[in-house]
């Protein structure tokens, strides 16, 4: 079997020039951050017991969730999975005074950061008991993640774009995704199965280690005990063109922006034309050899012309499996 592979800590050239396209993980990139030593389900409890998070359909005051965590049965229990929690807790997040956490360093660039406050849903709190966790699914819009453990441990096992996942159904435009309602089902049906794929790479990331998920690949993640864990969407440079063609050509499975951005590939490619043109144009250029077009203007790239199969207006939806609450409204929400 495959394990992921593990580091102390990368640069952003190793990663850049060699690991972009792998999972692995870091095992010593987040000790800096302020939570990792102040950040236990007990301490969080204490100071914010009646601020209300999200956990899947409904929204708890943390006290209540923790209750909720420390006595229930349940098969698959709730995930407490929250995209605002920064707001509600009060917390700065990059780097500076008084910040509770920032992005690794070895990731480099986050190119959606062009985006200001018009970028999509992209970090989130996740809270579970043991058991609970997030059955296979892909990363939203093409991007690529980080997942940090705080407390616990997470057993992760993951499959490259290309793959067939046992147990995953998916349709051929690849918006629908069907599987087993629940993780201890894919396990007990599917999983010795899967693990004999060559393809497959499976670990444990633990409290102070830090996860990198690239774009497009599938993944399950269930708790092996109760556990914090911070996580956040990116783009790096080399993952680019997979998210300018998710926003391009699967638009009406782009998720997570706000309802006044009517059409993301747009808005990202005029900010991407501004601050990066050339990596602009390197990337199209790729998104053309890919798809066998000859490449076109800037005014077509960004929709300002007809182009066949291409669709500048945005719809609802989810890029691969998604978990999504609410509708389509603003409060809708994704377990990464």
């Amino acid at each position: 079997m495959n394990q992921i592979r593990r580091f102390e800590d990368l640069s952003y050239d190793e990663f850049a020039e060699k690991w972009s396209n792998t999972p692995f993980v870091l095992t010593r990139a987040i000790q800096p951050w302020p939570v990792t030593k102040q950040w236990t389900i007990d301490e969080l409890l204490l100071k914010y017991p009646e601020v209300e998070f999200r956990a899947e359909a409904v929204d708890w005051p943390f006290s209540t969730y923790c209750q909720y965590m420390r006595n229930s049965q349940d098969e698959s229990p709730l995930y407490l999975f929250d995209r605002r929690f920064a707001e509600k807790m009060g917390l700065k997040v990059g780097k500076g005074e008084d910040t509770a956490y920032w992005r690794p360093d070895c990731f480099g660039p986050d190119l959606f950061e062009l985006l200001g406050d018009e970028r999509p849903a992209h970090r989130w709190l996740i809270i579970g008991p043991e058991r609970s966790g997030s059955t296979f699914h892909k990363d939203p819009n093409g991007t690529s993640a980080w997942n940090a453990v705080i407390q616990g441990a997470k057993y992760w096992i993951m499959f490259p774009p290309s793959v067939d996942v046992p147990g995953v159904y998916v349709s051929r435009d690849n918006s629908e995704v069907t599987s087993p309602l629940s993780i201890p089902e894919w396990l007990l049906e599917f999983h010795a199965e899967a693990r004999q794929l060559p393809e497959c790479v499976e670990g444990i990331c633990r409290a102070g280690e830090i996860l990198h998920v690239p774009s497009g690949w599938w993944h399950l993640v269930v708790n092996l005990e109760d556990g914090i864990a911070l996580t956040q969407n990116f783009v790096p440079k080399a993952h680019l063109g997979e998210v300018l063609s998710f926003l391009r050509d699967r638009a009406d499975q782009v998720t997570g922006f706000k309802r006044e951005v009517s059409d993301p590939y747009r808005l990202f490619a005029e900010r991407l034309e501004r601050q990066y043109p050339d990596l602009l144009q390197e990337a199209q250029e790729e998104l053309e050899r890919k798809n066998g077009r000859k490449k076109r203007t800037w005014d077509l790239a960004i929709g300002h012309g007809e182009d066949e199969g291409e669709s500048t207006s945005r719809g609802g939806g989810g890029g691969g499996f998604t978990f999504g609450f609410g509708a389509g409204s603003d409060d809708e929400d994704e377990i990464p």
